[in-house]
Formats: C-alpha cells, sequence, structure tokens
C-alpha cells in the first residue's frame, strides 16, 4: 500500500501522533490479531472456518497499516514550529480566515494548516494538499482567496496568522 502523500512534510505533533500508533500497532494490535488467529484455528477445519478468514484479513490491514506508518515516518520531514515564519501562511501555522463570500454571513474560523496525513476537520487541522490549504499557503494578513469547495466558490480572507496551540 503506497502511502496517500510523497510530500511526508509534518508538524511535530503529527509525527508524534503517528509513531505512537505505529508502536501501537506493532505491540498490543498485533498480540490481538494473533490471539484472534489462535482462537480462530481452534474451531477447526481451517478452509470453512469464517473466524479463522476474517482474522486473515484483519491481519493483513494492521500489516499494510503497519507498513504505511513506516515508510511515510522514515521519510517525514517534521517541521520546527517554533522557528516559522508567521508573515505568510505556512504548515504548522494557525491561520485566521473570514469567509467574505457576498452571500455568507460571513464567519471567522481559525484552521491549523498540517500534512496531509494529520488533518482532521474535528480540530480544525487542515491539510496543506486541501483547496483551502492549497489556496493559502503563503497568502499573508490581507489576503483573500477564491476556493471552489463542495458549497461552491468561497471568497477567504486571511485575518491572522500565529504559531499553533499543540
Amino acid at each position: 500500500m503506497a502511502a496517500k502523500n510523497s510530500d511526508a512534510t509534518m508538524t511535530r505533533s503529527g509525527y508524534e501522533r503517528l509513531t505512537a500508533e505505529l508502536v501501537h500497532l506493532r505491540t498490543e494490535r498485533r498480540a490481538e490479531v494473533a490471539r484472534q488467529l489462535e482462537e480462530a484455528r481452534s474451531f477447526g477445519d481451517l478452509s470453512e472456518n469464517a473466524e479463522y478468514a476474517a482474522a486473515k484479513e484483519e491481519q493483513a490491514k494492521l500489516e499494510a497499516r503497519i507498513l504505511q506508518l513506516e515508510m511515510q515516518l522514515s521519510k517525514a520531514k517534521v517541521v520546527d514550529e517554533g522557528t516559522l515564519d508567521t508573515s505568510k501562511v505556512a504548515l504548522g501555522l494557525a491561520v485566521t480566515l473570514e469567509d467574505v463570500t457576498p452571500s455568507s454571513s460571513h464567519g471567522v474560523s481559525v484552521y491549523k494548516v498540517v500534512g496531509s496525513e494529520e488533518a482532521d476537520p474535528k480540530t480544525s487541522s487542515i491539510s496543506q494538499k486541501s483547496p483551502i490549504g492549497q489556496a493559502i499557503l503563503g497568502k499573508v494578513v490581507g489576503d483573500e482567496v477564491k476556493v471552489k469547495t463542495p458549497k461552491g466558490v468561497r471568497v477567504l480572507k486571511v485575518i491572522d496568522i500565529s504559531l499553533a496551540k499543540g
């Protein structure tokens, strides 16, 4: 399974999260799957054993994810967030955007620009490869960008650029 993104730039927190996931998968999760396989083997004939087939499929998914993480982490370029220049939007920074689209309610949102593997809408972390992420990279406070989104074209204005928290 190939990595989703050949550009392996990520934040320190993203690198640490992926490393923790890899450790968990290699230790606890592998042990769980091994127990499932052993239990399924005890049910007898493997050719007609649905539990064994399911456990083998789970093992294949687990090993594929481990390989993907190992590849990503081996190629990772970690951004030192403490030395980032906040004069323009870059990976690792927090960006405050105002939606100034004529038909919008002019909402303000704060996003952290992160690597593709770190993106998480629940934490307002957007990928540098997303439409908004691509549009705002390199922009400065006061710049406006037009972004094609699933809800239509939006006009976003950069209000603030700062070091991200967490």
